[in-house]
């Protein structure tokens, strides 16, 4: 009897960013990668890199400036390799003629300020968007893809619970010569209710949601809890042929996105996957799920 064939797999993607000069991952494995911001290589802790490093252990602390030392769930401190300085500017060429400037520091969080892998939507989001778009960016960081629809000459609506992140994007709004962002400090799920209340809607929803945390007056967030509600409100807001882009840095796989967002916009088209870096030592690094929805 001959064996059955294996089901034809319908796919998921993996989306990598391209035109990076200013960021490199250099190396992962072990739990933890090691990458170049600018002149700066750092070590910083990376849960997915189970597998072994491509150079030595030494290697790394040798042409390293810092390394990401946690000292408990989210905090941690840097011990430093050699001088660093307190913060520093990178670029990303987002059109032949638009940089994107960054201020990057290196905080207690291990973060940055920047998650480079997103700048595969930033190029995606290019493409599409242009004067007299509308765009929603939630739980926004240090605005990446606020600053990638600004470029466009979108109108941009950048919401964020934490004010000094938001203050933080402003820096990097002028610093790549842009204005007119709209800033919001507030929790974003209230914010898409109230949107919803008000009939408002967008050509384009951008959001990455953090698998917890807590808003500007206490409010409590866990993604798995959350999602739905959030989802629902936020298909809502999505214009007639409009889109969203929704990331996770979370246990959430791509597929349970995709479920989600087909059960809110049952006629939409989903493509669902993961964002990805490749390091100069060949491994595929996930870093979260992706999923980019387009409302019929």
């Amino acid at each position: 009897m001959d064996a059955a064939p294996f089901p034809k797999a319908d796919g998921l993607h993996r989306w990598f960013p391209e035109g990076w000069r200013d960021h490199e991952l250099l190396d992962c494995g072990a739990g933890s990668k090691l990458e170049r911001f600018g002149d700066l290589v750092l070590i910083r802790p990376e849960p997915r890199a189970i597998w072994d490093r491509g150079m030595t252990e030494s290697d790394w602390r040798r042409i390293s400036a810092a390394e990401f030392v946690p000292t408990g769930r989210t905090k941690g401190h840097w011990e430093p390799h050699q001088s660093v300085p307190d913060n520093w500017e990178i670029r990303y060429p987002l059109t032949d003629t638009q940089h994107l400037h960054f201020s990057l520091e290196m905080t207690r969080f291990k973060h940055v300020g920047l998650f480079p892998e997103q700048a595969a939507n930033w190029r995606w989001m290019a493409n599409r968007l242009g004067p007299g778009k509308s765009v929603l960016n939630l739980f926004a960081y240090t605005g990446g893809a606020s600053l990638a629809a600004r470029a466009t000459g979108a109108d941009v609506t950048h919401v964020d619970a934490i004010k000094q992140v938001v203050t933080w994007t402003r820096m990097n709004m002028e610093l790549s010569g842009l204005d007119g962002i709209r800033w919001c400090v507030e929790d974003a799920m209230r914010f898409v209710e109230r949107e919803l209340r008000r009939g408002n809607q967008y050509d384009l929803i951008v959001m990455d949601p953090p698998a917890w945390g807590l808003g500007p007056k206490g409010e409590k967030w866990k993604l798995e809890e959350q999602i739905g509600r959030l989802i629902r409100a936020s298909a809502g807001l999505v214009a007639q042929g409009g889109a969203v882009i929704m990331n996770t840095y979370s246990s959430l796989s791509p597929s349970s996105l995709e479920n989600f967002w087909r059960a809110a916009l049952p006629d939409a088209a989903i493509e669902a996957g993961e964002l990805c870096l490749r390091s100069g030592a060949g491994q595929v690094l996930p870093t979260g799920s992706l999923v980019r929805v387009t409302r019929a």
